[in-house]
């Protein structure tokens, strides 16, 4: 129809935490050029006419870190007309979870990428501030009821590595005789027969039985 307004640009944006150092981290990268030139923001891009959502998220996450097979998932779109000051963009967002941050993190079209405590964000370009709130509440009350911890974890760890990682997401201590029996019963670690090593006493090492989400009651 004449006069029309022109089709919403589809794009995905791509909420990468890991822990680092004690502290959840998250993958910014800082806008090169336009309105919100300087501004920190999520990486993200168009979705391809051949791609699917999914896809072009893998696509970003495998061009900003350089890994693959890594837990990933939608989060929700964002699609608030003013979101963009200069497009109408409807945007899909995913959350990722890498074990470690990857000191390869590419600038690409970006002026800048790095790597930031959740608890410090920079201020945030477009809707990216809600975005961020969105995935970090969206990580916490999955761990509740499934293993996507995994995603944050090194193929072998210890009950007390583990049990840290919930604690740092979280933001509080849980008692560790609990959380241990409840992690344990749960079905989804496999212990395994060598020990880690250290200025310690040795400790037992596991591994989950699946790197793939399953629901079950975990804390």
């Amino acid at each position: 129809m004449s006069g029309s307004a022109p089709a919403p640009i589809v794009a995905v944006d791509v909420v990468i935490f890991t822990i680092d150092g004690g502290r959840m981290q998250t993958l910014l990268v800082q806008v090169p050029d336009g309105p919100c030139a300087g501004a920190w923001a999520f990486p993200g891009g168009i979705v391809g006419p051949e791609e699917s959502l999914e896809e072009a998220a893998r696509r970003e996450l495998r061009a900003r870190t350089g890994l693959r097979g890594v837990y990933l998932e939608q989060l929700r779109t964002f699609g608030d007309p003013d979101r963009d000051p200069q497009a109408r963009v409807v945007s899909t967002a995913y959350v990722a979870l890498i074990a470690a941050k990857t000191n390869g993190a590419r600038r690409g079209r970006y002026a800048d990428v790095a790597w930031v405590p959740v608890d410090r964000l920079p201020r945030l370009a477009y809707d990216h501030k809600a975005m961020a709130r969105a995935a970090v509440e969206r990580l916490r009350a999955k761990l509740a009821y499934t293993n996507i911890v995994y995603g944050l974890l090194p193929p072998t760890f210890t009950l007390s590595e583990l049990q840290r990682i919930y604690e740092i997401i979280l933001g509080r201590p849980l008692d560790r005789r609990n959380i241990r029996k409840k992690l344990l019963a749960s079905g989804l670690l496999c212990a395994l027969e060598r020990q880690r090593r250290g200025a310690h006493r040795p400790a037992a090492l596991y591994r989950f039985a699946h790197r793939r989400p399953v629901v079950v009651r975990m804390l």
